[in-house]
This record gives C-alpha cells, structure tokens and sequence, in this order.
C-alpha cells in the first residue's frame, strides 16, 4: 500500500492537457448553498496544482443518489459558485458530464481554464460501471487523475471505468495523502488499533472490515446508519432506522470472525 508505487498528478506533464480530476463534491446543499465545503477544501492543493502547471482542468463528482435521473436538488451548480468563490477565479459549469454540452465546455476551455461536469449520478450508466459512459467519459480528456478517497472503493464508471480509456491515471495530492497514511495503518501500525468505520451500508464495507480483522485491529468501532444492521441482528429493536435486512446474517458471521480472531471488543454506537 506504499504510495511510492502509485503514480502521482505530479509524475504528469499536465502544460495543455485537458486533466479529468474525479473529486468527492458529494457536501450538503441548503437553500441553494453549500453548507459544509470540508470535502471540497481538500482537493483545493490538487485543483490548484493543475492549475499551475497550465492544465485545463475538467471535475467531476457525484452528490446524492439520484439513481439515474435528473433531480434539480442534486445538482453541483451550487458547488461550481462556491469553488468559484474559494479559488477567486472562474469556474464554468456543464449542465452534463457526457455528451455536446460537455464536450463544448471543454473544448472551450484554455490553459488554466476550470469546468465542472454536472452530477455523473445523473446518469445510470455511471454506477453500473458502464463501458461506454466511461469512454464518452474519457473522450473529454488527455490525463486522468483521482483525488476522491471517499468514493474510490466503488467500481464506478468514473472511478474505475474509465481509467481502461486513457492513456495515463494517477492519484491526486488528497488521494496520494490518504493512501499514505493508510499505508502505515496496514503495513505498520502501532497498537492498541481502534478502527471506526461508518456510513449507511454494511454491504459497502465489508471488504473493508474483512481487511482490518485479517490485520489484526484490536477493537472495531461500528457508526453511522449501518450501526442499526447490527443492532437488529443482535435483537435489539430499531424502529424505522435504516437497516440492510439481507445482511444480518452477514453482521453475526462478521462479528463471530472478529472475535474468533481475537479483537476483544466489538462496539456499535
């Protein structure tokens, strides 16, 4: 897990290369505002790298679920104003991430120039891995480079898909930082190892716990909406929170092999 291994936005000559950044702008939006820009601080280093170095520079992310429709709520519109007003400078917006609307957009673009493509979510074809989203995807640019941590575990069109469509990827400064300090987790930790681990879905996270058992954590902290699953499969009632029924059975198997493995403490919150 070393990040010397992985390629890095900064091994690219990026001078007039169009650079597709798939950044992690999924932030909550209220009354037609950004309410916490955390996520979108965080590739700012990368954004602002590439634009120094004379990139035209294309974003992309996902906010919501969508599930494959147009939904005016999920729109990064929002999100393109406030990255606009962080970098003081222009941030063009394309009202889609494929097709003429994008392709204009980045044709117009010039050295240092920044878009940001319109939901990817927006489209089904983006979730489901799809080979030809991800090469309408691809055609919008020379360099492709991910410096979104949170959404790069999900085999996405935009994650994974198209990264087979162009010539050279490579981790953005977010992304190279996250798989640092991941690396001395795995490779070297220090104990006592807590891991905590949230988010909504026990079925998203599995390899993930699989993974920390196997390297020998010596507690695992359950948060978020998927600390219900677990509840519920222990028999505890949890009314009308989220719960994964068809991973119940899953969550006992996960928690007897935590504890079979010698992890002293097994905790939801």
């Amino acid at each position: 897990m070393s990040n010397m291994t992985k390629l890095s936005i900064r091994d690219l000559d990026l001078s007039g290369q169009r650079v597709f950044i798939r950044v992690d702008f999924n932030v909550p939006i209220k009354d037609g505002k950004v309410d916490d820009d955390t996520r979108i601080r965080a590739s700012l280093p990368t954004i602002q790298y590439a634009i120094e170095q004379k990139a035209r520079v294309i974003l992309a992310s996902h906010l919501g679920r969508p599930k494959g429709e147009r939904v005016g709520k999920y729109s990064l519109r929002p999100v393109a104003e406030h990255v606009s007003a962080l970098l003081n400078r222009a941030v063009a917006f394309a009202d889609n991430c494929v097709g003429e609307e994008a392709q204009d957009k980045v044709s117009a673009m010039a050295n240092g120039d920044l878009v940001l493509l319109e939901n990817l979510r927006f489209h089904a074809e983006e979730e489901k891995n799809d080979d030809g989203f991800s090469k309408q995807l691809a055609s919008l640019c020379d360099l492709y480079v991910n410096d979104a941590f949170g959404a790069a575990h999900r085999a996405h069109a935009s994650t994974v898909g198209i990264t087979r469509c162009v010539d050279k990827a490579a981790a953005g400064l977010l992304m190279q930082k996250e798989l640092e300090y991941l690396g001395r987790v795995i490779n070297n930790p220090e104990h006592p190892l807590v891991a905590i681990l949230g988010g909504a879905k026990v079925s998203d996270k599995i390899p993930v716990i699989n993974a920390l058992i196997d390297r020998g954590v010596d507690k695992i902290l359950i948060g978020g909406a998927m600390a219900y699953t677990f509840f519920k499969a222990e028999g505890f009632t949890v009314g009308k929170s989220l719960v994964e029924d068809n991973m119940l059975q899953t969550a006992l198997e996960i928690k007897k092999r935590a504890l079979e493995k010698g992890i002293g403490t097994w905790i939801a919150l």
